[in-house]
């Protein structure tokens, strides 16, 4: 299992980028928590809080994908870093002022979320210039799943420790000053000013031209959802069974079923069609939901949790590969940040779709919207299989030496953003 990863990060830059791009994304993944934990500092309303994280949500999900498309458009480093300065500026002016004026507290949050760089796409796209081998950016990719559990993990326990050592105010702008050095070390790294999307065709859909990218987002919003929805179940069961430190635990074992499935996913060759695969691990995921409703005591509970996250990461790494198939020309870092948003639009409505569910027929209907989440999930994924066989019509790679110069055994391999 190590000598598949070791292989990765022996890789020149291959180390930096994916370290550079965790610290990068850190104010992104500590935002939700960072923002509450001030607003209340401030003497705020958990509903105000509650709003201006939303509405920080909603911004990031809208730039993602923009931010995406000028990154294929102008590279990366002409985009990630003043993007990054921007979201930074605009959460350092929320720290620094407060609640009052509200309407410039809501301004800084739009600012905030709409400028976050999409070091996530970017990533994904520089993978196929760093590495010289398909299994290997198949492992990256499954690298990269993990790295994101572990980010989310351990993310909030900075802002936590951060609060505690100096303030909130303090916590929202150190995490960002640490972001826009992460950032930085990324878009100054040779693959990324490097790096050049191949020319597309200009259409004001973008990346959303691609059939099989579309096929991918209907899916994945319903695993969004199914994710999103276990939050919100989870809160109301651990009400009944020990608070606070149960809530904990049950969202710990999700993230480290995550972990261990995605190590274990990404240390393997995979034989078949990631098509087929896809569809066998969302059944899987779907499956794993189903247990939840038992809600037995919170030491199997926490065991259930870990179970129902085994096939999340991999899910997600498996993903990565056919979005980058489907990407049509010259639309890779888009297509990836489109999946982005995807993801957390769907966890926001599992979790704004759970809680009335959890009111009407409590806690056990709670756990029944991920599996039943899941279960959509999968039959988008059915009722379309012929779409995601199909090659995009612009990831097509296999006759050009251009596009793909190493010549991946799979024809479909999409690296047509190489330096």
């Amino acid at each position: 299992m190590a000598a598949g990863y070791m292989e990765i990060f022996r890789a020149r830059h291959a180390a930096r980028l994916l370290a550079g791009t965790l610290v990068g994304r850190l104010p992104n993944a500590t935002a939700a928590i960072a923002i509450v934990l001030f607003v209340r500092a401030e003497g705020g309303t958990y509903s105000l809080a509650g709003a201006l994280a939303a509405v920080y949500g909603v911004a990031n999900a809208v730039g993602q994908p923009l931010l995406g498309r000028l990154v294929d458009l102008y590279g990366q480093p002409r985009v990630q870093l003043p993007a990054a300065v921007v979201s930074a500026l605009g959460m350092t002016v929320f720290a620094l002022v407060g609640l009052e004026p509200l309407p410039l507290a809501y301004l800084s949050m739009i600012v905030a979320g709409l400028f976050t760089p999409p070091l996530e796409g970017g990533l994904r796209a520089l993978w196929s210039s760093v590495l010289r081998k398909e299994e290997q950016v198949h492992t990256a990719y499954a690298m990269d799943a993990v790295a994101q559990e572990v980010m989310f993990t351990v993310g909030p326990l900075l802002v936590t420790l951060c609060v505690a050592l100096w303030s909130a105010q303090a916590a929202l702008i150190v995490l960002n000053v640490i972001g826009v050095l992460g950032a930085l070390w990324v878009v100054v790294s040779p693959p990324s000013r490097a790096w050049r999307s191949v020319p597309r065709e200009a259409h004001w859909l973008g990346a959303l031209r691609s059939p099989g990218l579309l096929v991918l987002l209907g899916a994945f919003l319903f695993v969004g959802i199914a994710l999103g929805s276990i939050t919100v179940a989870a809160v109301s069961y651990a009400d009944g069974n020990g608070g606070d430190v149960v809530y904990g635990w049950l969202m710990a074992g999700v993230g480290l079923g995550a972990l261990v499935g995605g190590t274990a996913y990404g240390a393997r060759q995979w034989n078949g069609v990631p098509e087929r695969r896809l569809q066998v691990l969302v059944a899987l995921l779907a499956v794993c939901y189903v247990p939840l409703t038992l809600m037995p005591g919170p030491v199997v509970m926490t065991v259930l949790m870990a179970l129902a996250g085994v096939f999340l990461a991999p899910a997600i790494a498996c993903s990565f590969v056919l979005v980058d198939r489907h990407a049509l020309r010259g639309t890779v870092t888009e297509a990836f940040s489109w999946i982005v948003t995807t993801f957390m639009v769907g966890q926001s409505f599992g979790a704004a779709a759970a809680g009335p569910v959890v009111e009407w027929g409590g806690t056990v209907w709670g756990f029944v919207v991920p599996g039943a989440a899941g279960c959509v999930s999968l039959l988008v994924l059915l009722a379309t299989g012929r779409l995601l066989a199909l090659p995009s019509g612009g990831a097509v790679v296999a006759v050009s030496s251009e596009n793909d110069p190493n010549r991946a055994v799979e024809p479909r391999f999409s690296s047509v953003d190489r330096a």
